[in-house]
């Protein structure tokens, strides 16, 4: 594969439609492109440095937690490279809104640990999904 100059890489992280964040081993945000801010609402500017409860609804956060101190402590996640996660998440209006995630571990150049997630909006889909499910439900009635 031919090297790339690392702005180019950064340019399409910067611009792509999906969510991309980066977290450090504290929980608090460092790396929030444009798809995140179009997802959530906040700016990178207004989530740089905050903990990541900014979208996490309160009943899951300890979960969430206990999860991530885990994952940074051992520097291995319970999921896989292609596990998809499922959560609800909130927006910075406090709409809450169904997402996708995936998750690596990354390493700085100090070797302190990272988080990294893409994240997709799938709040329609959802709705959708449960829409089908009722009618499906009404007509075996």
């Amino acid at each position: 594969m031919a090297h790339l100059d690392p702005a180019l890489i950064l340019g399409m992280s910067d611009q792509a439609p999906d969510g991309i964040m980066i977290i450090d081993s504290a929980g608090l945000i460092r790396y929030w492109n444009q798809g995140a801010e179009r997802i959530f609402g906040f700016t990178a500017a207004e989530v740089d440095g905050r903990n990541l409860d900014v979208i996490i609804p309160e009943k899951h956060r300890k979960r969430h937690w206990d999860g991530f101190e885990q994952a940074m402590a051992s520097g291995s996640s319970k999921y896989g490279e292609a596990d998809l996660l499922n959560v609800p998440a909130l927006t910075s209006d406090g709409r809450r809104i169904s997402i996708e995630f995936s998750v690596v571990l990354l390493k700085g150049p100090d070797d302190s640990p990272y988080c990294g997630a893409v994240v997709r909006d799938v709040t329609a889909r959802r709705e959708r999904e449960r829409e089908m499910m009722r009618r499906r439900a009404e007509a075996s009635v």
